[in-house]
């Protein structure tokens, strides 16, 4: 009995070294745990994409819907936009005014205003008003279908969920985001004219001579570029997080819908700066 009870007792404070290095330790766990999770879901996102990019003219009733997407993504967006646009142009005219002003170069701030919208601010802040706007919609709305079952009943009746609900939105959001960021940077120049000539005195003809010289069409493609990929990376992302609501570990029912739209238009955000870092790195 002694001797059983000292093995056993062996055991008891070998279990207890080992329970006691585990703590250590849990930090690299935790890290490899969430380096596993992400390239997961980064595979699975891109999957997620394929997928709804090779069904968007899977039928006919795809373009009825990626009309009403249209609707929903790029004209309810415009208020938002213009509004967002004029008072960035307007403060870019001030801030570029008072900065030229101390060089003597106030000739330039047209050329500075145009560049800054059409090579960065327009694609960027475009991109994320439209993911505060149309981006939250998309994730609650297909994670509202996803805990209510109404996904597994499309699969039921033989509806791919996917095709149904995300290629109409990957569409429309191909074709609206360009466009809105072009009005975007015209909006912008707009409000740029506003504060740097009518407010601050400027010189008309030569604000929109400098626009004419100085901005080439390489900076109006890349900007272009960049707001179609940051048309993917947001409908991507944020109907990734409803499509998968379900499966989340952090909460269930509504509140896991809720969680998942402030989880896609976080990481959409993310994404968008991230990437036109990226794309800035390449294109100019």
């Amino acid at each position: 009995m002694p001797t059983h009870s000292g093995a056993h007792g062996q055991k008891g404070e070998s279990a207890l070294m080992i329970h006691g290095k585990r703590p250590q330790l849990s930090p690299v766990a935790h890290l490899g745990e969430a380096t596993l999770r992400f390239v997961g879901d980064t595979g699975a996102m891109f999957l997620f994409l394929l997928e709804a990019s090779a069904r968007i003219f899977s039928s006919l009733g795809q373009f009825h819907k990626t009309v009403r997407q249209i609707y929903f993504i790029g004209v309810k967006s415009i208020s938002v936009i213009t509004l967002i646009g004029l008072f960035t142009g307007m403060v870019i005219g001030l801030q570029m005014h008072y900065a030229l002003a101390k060089f003597g170069a106030e000739g330039f701030l047209g050329a500075a205003v145009a560049l800054s919208l059409v090579r960065e601010l327009g694609p960027v802040l475009t991109a994320i008003m439209i993911t505060g706007r149309a981006g939250s919609s998309m994730t609650a709305e297909i994670g509202v279908m996803r805990i209510t079952d109404q996904v597994d009943a499309l699969r039921v009746m033989d509806i791919n969920p996917i095709g149904y609900l995300v290629s109409p939105k990957l569409a429309a959001s191909i074709i609206c985001f360009p466009i809105l960021t072009a009005f975007f940077d015209m909006v912008g120049m707009a409000g740029g004219y506003l504060t740097g000539v009518l407010l601050l005195g400027g010189n008309q003809g030569i604000y929109f001579y400098r626009i004419q010289a100085y901005m080439k069409m390489s900076d109006v493609s890349g900007g272009f570029i960049k707001s179609l990929v940051f048309a993917v990376v947001v409908c991507t992302v944020t109907c990734f997080m409803g499509y998968y609501t379900h499966t989340r570990r952090d909460a269930v029912g509504p509140e896991a819908v809720s969680q998942a739209t402030t989880a896609g238009v976080v990481s959409s955000c993310i994404l968008i700066l991230l990437s036109d870092y990226i794309l800035t790195s390449l294109l100019f």
